[in-house]
Protein backbone atom coordinates (compact mmCIF):
# COMPACT_ATOMS: atom_id res chain seq x y z
CA UNK A 1 0.00 0.00 0.00
CA UNK A 2 1.30 3.32 -0.48
CA UNK A 3 0.54 7.25 -1.48
CA UNK A 4 0.01 8.67 -4.87
CA UNK A 5 3.31 8.43 -7.02
CA UNK A 6 4.83 6.18 -4.27
CA UNK A 7 6.40 3.35 -6.96
CA UNK A 8 2.83 0.86 -6.33
CA UNK A 9 2.81 0.69 -10.12
CA UNK A 10 6.21 -0.22 -10.58
CA UNK A 11 6.59 -2.47 -7.37
CA UNK A 12 3.32 -4.36 -8.99
CA UNK A 13 4.92 -4.62 -12.62
CA UNK A 14 8.33 -5.71 -10.75
CA UNK A 15 6.17 -8.23 -8.88
CA UNK A 16 4.90 -9.24 -12.74
CA UNK A 17 7.65 -9.29 -14.37
CA UNK A 18 9.93 -11.24 -11.75
CA UNK A 19 6.91 -14.32 -11.74
CA UNK A 20 6.76 -14.06 -15.93
CA UNK A 21 10.63 -14.39 -16.26
CA UNK A 22 11.56 -16.70 -13.74
CA UNK A 23 13.77 -14.18 -11.94
CA UNK A 24 15.81 -15.37 -8.78
CA UNK A 25 13.64 -14.26 -5.78
CA UNK A 26 10.28 -14.01 -7.60
CA UNK A 27 9.72 -18.05 -8.61
CA UNK A 28 11.73 -21.08 -9.19
CA UNK A 29 10.49 -21.41 -12.56
CA UNK A 30 8.62 -18.73 -14.68
CA UNK A 31 4.51 -19.13 -14.04
CA UNK A 32 2.32 -19.71 -16.72
CA UNK A 33 -0.93 -17.60 -16.51
CA UNK A 34 -1.66 -14.38 -15.25
CA UNK A 35 -4.38 -12.26 -14.30
CA UNK A 36 -4.46 -8.03 -14.33
CA UNK A 37 -6.69 -6.55 -12.64
CA UNK A 38 -7.37 -2.97 -12.45
CA UNK A 39 -10.54 -0.76 -11.31
CA UNK A 40 -11.71 -0.53 -15.45
CA UNK A 41 -10.27 -1.94 -18.72
CA UNK A 42 -8.55 1.41 -19.32
CA UNK A 43 -6.76 1.72 -16.26
CA UNK A 44 -4.98 -1.69 -16.74
CA UNK A 45 -4.16 -0.64 -20.60
CA UNK A 46 -3.01 2.71 -19.74
CA UNK A 47 -1.63 2.56 -15.97
CA UNK A 48 -0.46 -1.30 -16.05
CA UNK A 49 0.75 -2.35 -19.60
CA UNK A 50 1.43 1.19 -21.23
CA UNK A 51 2.19 3.50 -18.24
CA UNK A 52 5.15 4.80 -17.30
CA UNK A 53 6.29 2.29 -15.22
CA UNK A 54 3.73 -0.37 -16.43
CA UNK A 55 5.04 -4.05 -17.63
CA UNK A 56 5.86 -2.34 -20.83
CA UNK A 57 8.37 0.20 -19.56
CA UNK A 58 10.24 -1.49 -17.16
CA UNK A 59 10.96 -4.74 -19.59
CA UNK A 60 14.66 -4.67 -21.09
CA UNK A 61 14.90 -7.36 -25.04
CA UNK A 62 12.73 -9.44 -22.59
CA UNK A 63 9.87 -7.27 -23.64
CA UNK A 64 6.08 -9.36 -23.89
CA UNK A 65 4.29 -8.59 -26.72
CA UNK A 66 1.52 -6.74 -26.14
CA UNK A 67 -2.20 -7.38 -28.10
CA UNK A 68 -4.67 -4.93 -26.92
CA UNK A 69 -7.19 -6.79 -29.15
CA UNK A 70 -7.04 -9.62 -27.51
CA UNK A 71 -6.36 -7.90 -24.03
CA UNK A 72 -2.81 -9.87 -23.51
CA UNK A 73 0.51 -9.81 -23.05
CA UNK A 74 2.50 -12.68 -24.41
CA UNK A 75 5.92 -13.09 -23.19
CA UNK A 76 8.83 -15.25 -25.07
CA UNK A 77 8.58 -17.96 -22.78
CA UNK A 78 5.34 -19.02 -22.75
CA UNK A 79 3.74 -16.72 -19.97
CA UNK A 80 0.97 -15.28 -20.28
CA UNK A 81 -0.95 -12.13 -18.40
CA UNK A 82 -5.09 -11.51 -19.47
CA UNK A 83 -6.30 -8.25 -18.84
CA UNK A 84 -9.60 -8.07 -16.39
CA UNK A 85 -12.18 -4.51 -15.11
CA UNK A 86 -13.22 -5.22 -12.23
CA UNK A 87 -16.35 -3.48 -13.42
CA UNK A 88 -17.13 -6.74 -14.53
CA UNK A 89 -16.36 -9.86 -11.93
CA UNK A 90 -18.45 -12.11 -13.69
CA UNK A 91 -15.46 -11.94 -16.52
CA UNK A 92 -13.31 -13.84 -14.25
CA UNK A 93 -15.73 -16.91 -13.65
CA UNK A 94 -13.96 -20.10 -15.98
CA UNK A 95 -10.38 -18.69 -16.62
CA UNK A 96 -7.68 -19.79 -13.95
CA UNK A 97 -4.07 -18.61 -13.02
CA UNK A 98 -1.46 -19.42 -11.07
CA UNK A 99 -0.49 -15.51 -9.76
CA UNK A 100 -2.64 -12.03 -10.05
CA UNK A 101 -2.20 -8.01 -9.69
CA UNK A 102 -4.58 -6.21 -9.00
CA UNK A 103 -4.34 -2.56 -9.08
CA UNK A 104 -5.51 0.48 -6.75
CA UNK A 105 -8.21 -2.42 -5.23
CA UNK A 106 -9.33 0.52 -2.82
CA UNK A 107 -11.84 2.32 -5.39
CA UNK A 108 -13.08 -0.71 -6.99
CA UNK A 109 -16.94 -0.52 -6.88
CA UNK A 110 -17.44 -4.54 -6.89
CA UNK A 111 -14.29 -4.99 -4.77
CA UNK A 112 -15.64 -8.21 -2.85
CA UNK A 113 -17.34 -9.60 -5.81
CA UNK A 114 -14.67 -9.46 -8.05
CA UNK A 115 -11.95 -10.25 -4.80
CA UNK A 116 -14.03 -13.86 -4.53
CA UNK A 117 -14.38 -14.50 -8.16
CA UNK A 118 -10.97 -14.42 -8.60
CA UNK A 119 -9.88 -16.72 -6.09
CA UNK A 120 -11.46 -19.72 -7.10
CA UNK A 121 -9.48 -19.16 -10.15
CA UNK A 122 -6.25 -18.70 -8.13
CA UNK A 123 -5.63 -22.76 -8.89
CA UNK A 124 -2.88 -23.41 -10.77
CA UNK A 125 1.01 -24.22 -9.69
CA UNK A 126 2.47 -24.85 -6.77
CA UNK A 127 1.99 -21.59 -5.37
CA UNK A 128 -0.72 -19.57 -6.21
CA UNK A 129 -0.44 -15.61 -5.04
CA UNK A 130 -1.49 -12.38 -6.02
CA UNK A 131 -0.18 -9.06 -4.85
CA UNK A 132 -2.40 -6.05 -4.30
CA UNK A 133 -0.76 -2.00 -4.86
CA UNK A 134 -2.89 0.58 -3.30
CA UNK A 135 -4.25 3.73 -2.01
CA UNK A 136 -5.38 2.43 1.14
CA UNK A 137 -9.20 3.49 1.71
CA UNK A 138 -11.10 1.73 5.14
CA UNK A 139 -13.35 -0.97 2.75
CA UNK A 140 -14.14 -3.84 4.54
CA UNK A 141 -12.39 -5.94 2.23
CA UNK A 142 -9.23 -3.78 2.68
CA UNK A 143 -9.04 -4.34 6.54
CA UNK A 144 -10.04 -7.87 6.32
CA UNK A 145 -6.68 -8.26 3.89
CA UNK A 146 -4.50 -6.38 6.45
CA UNK A 147 -5.31 -8.44 9.13
CA UNK A 148 -5.16 -11.57 7.72
CA UNK A 149 -2.34 -13.49 9.05
CA UNK A 150 -1.35 -14.86 5.39
CA UNK A 151 -1.85 -11.36 4.09
CA UNK A 152 2.59 -9.39 4.03
CA UNK A 153 1.81 -5.76 4.34
CA UNK A 154 4.59 -3.26 3.00
CA UNK A 155 3.94 0.64 2.77
CA UNK A 156 5.65 3.76 1.21
CA UNK A 157 4.83 7.28 1.12
CA UNK A 158 4.70 9.95 -2.09
CA UNK A 159 8.08 11.57 -0.88
CA UNK A 160 9.91 8.53 -1.33
CA UNK A 161 9.63 7.92 -4.39
CA UNK A 162 10.70 11.88 -4.50
CA UNK A 163 13.35 11.19 -7.28
CA UNK A 164 10.85 10.19 -10.18
CA UNK A 165 8.54 13.06 -9.29
CA UNK A 166 7.92 16.82 -10.55
CA UNK A 167 9.61 19.34 -7.35
CA UNK A 168 6.76 21.40 -7.98
CA UNK A 169 4.33 18.80 -7.24
CA UNK A 170 6.47 19.23 -3.70
CA UNK A 171 6.30 22.41 -3.61
CA UNK A 172 2.51 22.75 -4.08
CA UNK A 173 0.61 19.33 -3.75
CA UNK A 174 2.59 18.05 -0.78
CA UNK A 175 2.77 21.50 1.09
CA UNK A 176 -0.87 21.52 0.49
CA UNK A 177 -2.46 18.68 1.70
CA UNK A 178 0.45 17.21 3.64
CA UNK A 179 -1.13 16.14 7.58
CA UNK A 180 -4.53 16.11 6.54
CA UNK A 181 -6.96 13.43 6.19
CA UNK A 182 -6.69 13.19 2.36
CA UNK A 183 -3.11 13.77 2.50
CA UNK A 184 -2.53 11.13 4.91
CA UNK A 185 -4.28 8.85 2.90
CA UNK A 186 -3.47 9.97 -0.72
CA UNK A 187 0.27 11.30 -0.07
CA UNK A 188 1.75 8.92 2.63
CA UNK A 189 -0.70 6.02 2.42
CA UNK A 190 -2.38 5.68 5.70
CA UNK A 191 -5.73 4.13 6.29
CA UNK A 192 -7.74 6.86 8.22
CA UNK A 193 -10.88 5.40 9.90
CA UNK A 194 -13.80 7.78 11.73
CA UNK A 195 -15.18 5.87 14.64
CA UNK A 196 -19.10 5.20 13.97
CA UNK A 197 -19.96 7.08 17.37
CA UNK A 198 -17.24 9.56 17.83
CA UNK A 199 -17.74 13.00 19.07
CA UNK A 200 -15.61 14.62 16.13
CA UNK A 201 -16.26 13.72 12.61
CA UNK A 202 -13.37 13.94 9.97
CA UNK A 203 -15.68 16.11 7.60
CA UNK A 204 -16.04 18.58 10.51
CA UNK A 205 -12.72 18.96 10.57
CA UNK A 206 -12.05 19.30 6.81
CA UNK A 207 -14.54 21.37 5.55
CA UNK A 208 -13.54 24.11 7.80
CA UNK A 209 -9.61 23.68 7.47
CA UNK A 210 -7.61 27.20 6.60
CA UNK A 211 -4.07 28.29 6.11
CA UNK A 212 -3.83 30.89 8.51
CA UNK A 213 -5.70 32.76 10.67
CA UNK A 214 -7.22 36.69 10.52
CA UNK A 215 -6.60 38.89 13.17
CA UNK A 216 -7.63 37.51 16.50
CA UNK A 217 -8.57 39.76 19.33
CA UNK A 218 -8.49 36.88 21.92
CA UNK A 219 -5.55 33.74 22.31
CA UNK A 220 -5.18 31.30 24.77
CA UNK A 221 -2.92 28.41 25.90
CA UNK A 222 -4.28 25.56 27.52
CA UNK A 223 -2.57 22.82 29.98
CA UNK A 224 -4.10 19.53 30.86
CA UNK A 225 -0.93 18.48 33.03
CA UNK A 226 0.14 14.79 33.82
CA UNK A 227 -0.60 13.58 37.31
CA UNK A 228 3.09 12.01 36.90
CA UNK A 229 6.29 12.32 34.81
CA UNK A 230 7.18 8.17 33.86
CA UNK A 231 7.93 6.44 30.36
CA UNK A 232 3.97 5.75 30.32
CA UNK A 233 2.75 8.95 32.40
CA UNK A 234 -0.55 10.22 30.57
CA UNK A 235 0.85 13.54 27.69
CA UNK A 236 0.42 17.20 28.71
CA UNK A 237 -1.70 18.29 26.20
CA UNK A 238 -1.06 22.05 25.21
CA UNK A 239 -3.53 23.73 22.55
CA UNK A 240 -3.55 26.94 21.43
CA UNK A 241 -6.88 29.04 20.25
CA UNK A 242 -7.88 32.26 19.03
CA UNK A 243 -11.32 34.11 18.62
CA UNK A 244 -11.22 36.97 15.95
CA UNK A 245 -13.77 39.45 16.02
CA UNK A 246 -16.39 37.66 14.82
CA UNK A 247 -16.51 35.00 17.13
CA UNK A 248 -14.91 32.41 14.96
CA UNK A 249 -12.46 30.13 16.70
CA UNK A 250 -8.64 28.89 15.20
CA UNK A 251 -7.09 25.94 16.49
CA UNK A 252 -3.38 27.46 16.20
CA UNK A 253 -0.81 25.16 17.79
CA UNK A 254 -0.41 21.90 19.26
CA UNK A 255 2.73 21.51 21.38
CA UNK A 256 1.39 18.71 23.90
CA UNK A 257 4.57 17.07 24.97
CA UNK A 258 5.21 12.59 25.84
CA UNK A 259 6.53 11.94 29.68
CA UNK A 260 7.31 15.33 30.36
CA UNK A 261 8.84 17.04 34.03
CA UNK A 262 6.47 19.95 34.79
CA UNK A 263 9.65 21.66 34.78
CA UNK A 264 8.98 20.89 30.79
CA UNK A 265 5.78 20.69 30.30
CA UNK A 266 5.55 24.48 31.84
CA UNK A 267 8.59 25.86 30.10
CA UNK A 268 6.91 24.40 26.54
CA UNK A 269 3.69 25.94 27.62
CA UNK A 270 5.03 29.25 28.35
CA UNK A 271 6.94 29.59 25.24
CA UNK A 272 3.91 28.87 23.10
CA UNK A 273 2.62 31.81 25.38
CA UNK A 274 5.16 34.17 24.80
CA UNK A 275 5.31 33.11 20.75
CA UNK A 276 1.28 33.02 19.85
CA UNK A 277 1.52 36.99 22.13
CA UNK A 278 -1.21 35.22 23.92
CA UNK A 279 -4.11 36.62 26.38
CA UNK A 280 -3.72 33.94 29.06
CA UNK A 281 -2.76 30.21 29.61
CA UNK A 282 -5.69 28.05 30.69
CA UNK A 283 -4.69 25.26 32.92
CA UNK A 284 -6.33 22.68 34.25
CA UNK A 285 -5.73 21.98 38.26
CA UNK A 286 -7.61 19.05 39.06
CA UNK A 287 -4.54 16.63 39.27
CA UNK A 288 -1.94 18.96 40.82
CA UNK A 289 -3.81 21.80 42.37
CA UNK A 290 -1.73 25.19 43.31
CA UNK A 291 1.07 23.09 42.42
CA UNK A 292 0.30 23.36 38.73
CA UNK A 293 0.09 27.49 39.20
CA UNK A 294 2.91 27.68 41.18
CA UNK A 295 5.40 25.63 38.35
CA UNK A 296 3.89 27.76 35.75
CA UNK A 297 4.88 30.79 38.16
CA UNK A 298 8.49 29.90 38.67
CA UNK A 299 8.76 29.43 35.02
CA UNK A 300 7.35 32.99 34.24
CA UNK A 301 6.09 34.89 37.11
CA UNK A 302 4.53 37.30 34.21
CA UNK A 303 2.22 34.58 32.74
CA UNK A 304 -1.80 34.99 33.86
CA UNK A 305 -2.60 31.84 34.60
CA UNK A 306 -6.75 31.07 34.95
CA UNK A 307 -6.89 27.89 37.13
CA UNK A 308 -10.29 25.36 35.60
CA UNK A 309 -10.99 22.18 37.76
CA UNK A 310 -13.11 19.29 36.13
CA UNK A 311 -16.60 18.73 37.34
CA UNK A 312 -18.10 16.37 34.81
CA UNK A 313 -16.58 13.43 32.81
CA UNK A 314 -14.79 14.57 29.71
CA UNK A 315 -17.58 13.31 27.15
CA UNK A 316 -19.92 15.94 28.66
CA UNK A 317 -17.19 18.36 28.64
CA UNK A 318 -16.48 17.68 25.10
CA UNK A 319 -19.60 17.76 23.33
CA UNK A 320 -20.46 21.37 23.57
CA UNK A 321 -17.41 21.65 21.88
CA UNK A 322 -18.35 18.89 18.95
CA UNK A 323 -21.21 21.00 19.01
CA UNK A 324 -19.82 24.35 17.47
CA UNK A 325 -17.28 22.38 15.33
CA UNK A 326 -20.85 21.16 13.58
CA UNK A 327 -21.98 24.55 13.98
CA UNK A 328 -18.87 25.35 11.68
CA UNK A 329 -17.53 27.97 14.08
CA UNK A 330 -14.10 26.23 15.05
CA UNK A 331 -11.42 26.12 12.22
CA UNK A 332 -7.93 24.40 12.55
CA UNK A 333 -4.78 26.04 10.49
CA UNK A 334 -3.33 23.73 8.72
CA UNK A 335 -3.05 20.40 9.84
CA UNK A 336 -2.98 18.67 13.54
CA UNK A 337 -2.54 15.17 12.70
CA UNK A 338 -2.37 13.89 16.17
CA UNK A 339 -5.05 15.94 17.93
CA UNK A 340 -7.44 15.15 14.79
CA UNK A 341 -6.75 11.44 15.21
CA UNK A 342 -7.71 11.85 19.02
CA UNK A 343 -10.91 13.86 18.58
CA UNK A 344 -12.21 11.41 15.92
CA UNK A 345 -11.40 8.94 18.05
CA UNK A 346 -12.55 9.29 21.20
CA UNK A 347 -16.36 8.21 22.13
CA UNK A 348 -18.97 7.36 24.63
CA UNK A 349 -16.27 5.22 26.68
CA UNK A 350 -13.17 7.39 25.77
CA UNK A 351 -10.18 6.52 22.97
CA UNK A 352 -9.62 2.62 22.41
CA UNK A 353 -7.39 1.10 24.99
CA UNK A 354 -8.05 3.49 27.43
CA UNK A 355 -5.83 6.47 26.51
CA UNK A 356 -5.80 9.52 28.19
CA UNK A 357 -7.29 12.16 25.91
CA UNK A 358 -4.74 14.58 26.68
CA UNK A 359 -5.01 16.86 23.54
CA UNK A 360 -8.33 17.14 22.97
CA UNK A 361 -8.71 18.19 27.12
CA UNK A 362 -6.51 21.04 26.53
CA UNK A 363 -8.44 22.05 22.98
CA UNK A 364 -11.91 21.68 25.16
CA UNK A 365 -10.22 23.96 27.94
CA UNK A 366 -9.21 26.56 25.23
CA UNK A 367 -12.28 26.65 23.41
CA UNK A 368 -14.28 26.41 26.50
CA UNK A 369 -12.84 29.56 28.20
CA UNK A 370 -13.21 31.75 25.31
CA UNK A 371 -16.59 30.66 23.70
CA UNK A 372 -18.46 28.53 26.46
CA UNK A 373 -18.09 30.23 29.80
CA UNK A 374 -21.00 32.40 31.37
CA UNK A 375 -21.41 35.84 29.77
CA UNK A 376 -21.42 38.18 32.91
CA UNK A 377 -24.85 39.77 32.89
CA UNK A 378 -24.83 43.46 31.33
CA UNK A 379 -27.07 46.36 33.29
CA UNK A 380 -30.95 46.24 32.51
CA UNK A 381 -33.24 49.13 32.61
CA UNK A 382 -36.78 48.73 33.58
CA UNK A 383 -39.26 51.04 32.67
CA UNK A 384 -41.45 52.41 34.85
Amino acid sequence: MGGRGAGKTRTGAEWVRGLALGLTGFALKPVGRIALIGETMADVRDVMVEGVSGLLAIHGRERPQWEPSRRRLQWANGATAQCFSAEDPESLRGPQFECAWLDELGKWRHDQECFDMLQFGLRLGEHPRQVITTTPRPTLLLKRLLVDPRSAVTRSKTIDNSAHLAPDFFRSVVARYAGTRLGRQELDGEMIEDRTDALFTRAMIETQRCDTAPPLRQIVVAVDPPASAHKRADKCGIIAVGMDADEMLYVLADATLSAARPAAWSAAAVALYHKLEADALVAEVNQGGDMVGAVIGECDASVPVRKVRATRGKYLRAAPVAQLYEQGRVRHVGALPELEDEMCAFGPGGLPNGRSPDRLDALVWAVSELALKPRAAGPKLRRL
